[in-house]
């Protein structure tokens, strides 16, 4: 399942890091140089994440999650994160893949109960912030798993599941991705699926979806839609990026839009800056009580950035060849920003916007209050 995601792992498995002391990361309480913290009283969601190792090789959905890893995540600050299970692409079968992926992680919580919780709801959010743990939000990243059967939604959302995906890049039964003809519809069973992710107060989300499935989606949603994880066309024109038409729509409705670290540039490497360019005009557009964060990474950064950079490189080309690669992906354009990585990643972004000139009101609502009002909205609680 080769999703950009999980990339700095897969190419982790080409080159697996030697042991090396990473830098000890902020306090809850204090920053580097016993700075005031700026996420210490804020809820801080990252609305597409993950807790991956980018320095291991071992992919293994059943394998143990690291102490290193859960400790980057909680020092970063998250409250919460929506993070990917079960089927996304590639040969596995969808529905078994998918039901495996949410009991592997249900197993991973209650085996790490101490600093991880199943957000069901966002009072479970809030409950999180109050216990110092994390929260993990289920979501797929596709539909496919549905088949062709609707009643799958309520087996999913019984299981937890509080995020869904229509599509991938590629078409699937329920719509057009992002790689797909950007003309294709919402189709009649998509919007069944709609309908009954709607009556379970499950987030529809459509961040690979191509424009006209996004927009028949948000028209059609009787709640508000999600894109958990986006760029903004208008500053980059490919198709992994939102346009102004899709943002606005998704905004009126009552949505949210997360921006991710990856806006794809195709003439250089992005920077924190342009992730901040990309959050400005995403609030020009929608205004500051829709837009948020949804990183698609993780929180622990690369011991071995030289070998990885060439294993990266050639998973990009393995994604190419394997159809799913979205338009923008480059061998030598990494999926995250070098200069906000790691567990400061939120710090960095916080400082930045604030040095960008936003009142600390809207940089708490850009790193976890839009998505946690937006939650409540949807989920309750």
């Amino acid at each position: 399942m080769l999703t950009r995601r999980n990339l700095t792992a897969l190419a982790a498995a080409a080159v697996v890091a030697p042991a090396v002391a990473h830098a000890p990361v902020a306090s809850a309480k204090t920053a580097k140089g016993g700075v005031a913290d700026p996420l210490r009283d804020l809820i801080v969601i990252n609305s597409l994440g993950g807790l991956e190792d980018p320095n291991k090789a071992n992919l293994d959905a059943d394998a143990p999650l690291s102490k290193r890893v859960i400790d980057d995540a909680v020092a970063s600050g998250l409250t919460a994160m929506n993070i990917t299970l079960g089927y996304v692409s590639g040969d596995a079968e969808p529905f078994e893949t998918s039901v495996r992926g949410v009991v592997s992680a249900d197993k991973m919580v209650r085996e790490h109960s101490d600093r991880l919780t199943k957000a069901l709801t966002a009072a479970d959010i809030r409950r999180a912030k109050a216990d110092g743990k994390i929260a993990l939000i289920y979501g797929f990243q596709n539909a496919a798993q549905m088949g062709t059967q609707v009643d799958r939604v309520d087996l999913f959302a019984d299981l937890g599941v509080r995020v869904v995906q229509l599509t991938y890049n590629p078409q699937n039964q329920l719509g057009g991705g992002s790689m797909a003809a950007a003309t294709l519809p919402l189709t009649p069973f998509g919007r069944e699926v709609v309908e009954r992710l709607n009556a379970r107060r499950v987030i529809v989300d459509l961040s690979h979806s191509g424009q006209q499935t996004c927009l028949d989606t948000a028209r059609a949603s009787k709640a508000p839609i999600c894109i958990s994880h986006t760029g903004c066309r208008a500053l980059n024109d490919v198709p992994r990026n939102k346009t102004d038409e899709e943002l606005r729509l998704v905004a009126d409705k009552g949505g949210y839009v997360g921006i991710y670290f990856m806006p794809f540039l195709a003439d250089r490497q992005i920077t924190g800056d342009d992730v901040c360019a990309h959050i400005e005009h995403a609030i020009k557009v929608c205004g500051e009580d829709a837009v948020g964060v949804g990183t698609d990474g993780g929180t622990t950064g690369i011991d071995d950035m030289e070998g990885w950079k060439k294993a990266f490189a050639d998973q990009i080309l393995h994604r190419r060849a394997m159809g799913v690669s979205a338009p923008g992906e480059q061998p030598d354009r990494f999926t995250f920003a070098p200069d906000m990585y790691g567990p400061d990643q939120f710090r960095i972004l916080a400082r930045k916007l604030a040095q960008r000139g936003h009142p600390p009101r809207r940089i708490e609502k850009v790193l976890g209050g839009n998505f946690l009002q937006y939650a409540a909205d949807v989920w309750g609680g």
